[in-house]
């Protein structure tokens, strides 16, 4: 029995490799740097931050962070923002994998023009949905309320992840669900045991966006929100950087700051997160 040969792995010539790795060097510099500088800047003083002296180390302290977390309102800012983020993320999974599975596995009037609503959302600016979403939210009395920010960042959210969710239900076999069928499953018990779980790695994914989605938003924040104590973390940031006195010290501490829970979302999630949005991606 001969053995197939395979062709050999054409090496790459030494000059191909130095410019290979040095593109790939000056890439993770441009893409780390801006990154090492706020983490570098949080532990330095005003006076170093604005020197036009260069240096990566000068009086290092922990001061900026004591200061974020004692003197300001950062602790509520980012109680309101864990509380936004973890409903949008809660409420959007369920709607964009309940919707997602309708528009899959059932064919029911509208169905089409339903996904097409849901693309057409998406091309639309923030700045120009802000004033109609304001709107509504004032003539149902939700102002400078945190229940009015989740449902502004579901209508972000929902729309693309049903769209992603769709296309991943739409690579798990249908013969699953006739074998659950057959069991005596309703559709909903069908989803809820059956798909659901096979489908884990985009509900991570659906997951940290709609996290994301909530989490860093500026817009409809500064649009919605009045006072103080209901500020999110990512509106509550624009406090330290007044019109005539930027306190850059105080602002790199507190970005510092709203990463690490972003960091800890996607920790969790990096496992789904090239399955997810893989998967599903030559069917529609």
């Amino acid at each position: 029995m001969s053995r197939v040969k395979r062709p050999a792995r054409s090496r790459r010539s030494p000059a191909r490799s130095v410019l290979l790795h040095g593109t790939l060097l000056v890439a993770s510099v441009i893409a780390i740097g801006p990154i090492v500088w706020v983490l570098l800047s949080s532990l330095k003083p005003g006076y170093a931050i604005q020197s036009s002296e260069l240096t990566l180390f000068r009086d290092t302290t922990l001061a900026n962070y004591a200061y974020v977390l004692t003197e300001t309102n950062f602790p509520r800012w980012f109680l309101n923002s864990v509380i936004v983020a973890a409903f949008t993320m809660g409420i959007g999974i369920f709607l964009s994998a309940t919707t997602g599975y309708a528009v899959s596995r059932f064919n029911f009037p509208g169905r089409r023009p339903l996904m097409m609503v849901f693309l057409v959302t998406q091309m639309f600016p923030v700045a120009i949905l802000i004033v109609p979403i304001y709107t509504i939210m004032a003539r149902l009395g939700l102002i400078n309320t945190m229940p009015a920010l989740i449902i502004a960042y579901l209508t972000i959210a929902v729309p693309f992840c049903a769209w992603m969710l769709k296309g991943y239900f739409d690579s798990i076999p249908t013969s699953l669900d006739e074998a659950a069928a057959l069991d005596g499953c309703g559709p909903f018990a069908t989803f809820w045991r059956v798909v659901l779980p096979l489908a884990r790695p985009a509900v991570a994914v659906t997951a940290f966006y709609t996290f994301l989605t909530a989490w860093g938003e500026v817009a409809y924040a500064s649009a919605f929100i009045q006072t103080d104590d209901k500020f999110t973390l990512a509106y509550g940031l624009q406090q330290f950087v007044p019109q005539f006195n930027p306190q850059w010290e105080y602002l790199t501490a507190a970005a510092v700051l709203v990463t690490v829970p972003a960091g800890l979302v996607f920790f969790f999630a990096q496992k789904h997160l090239v399955s997810g949005l893989t998967a599903g991606g030559t069917k529609g």
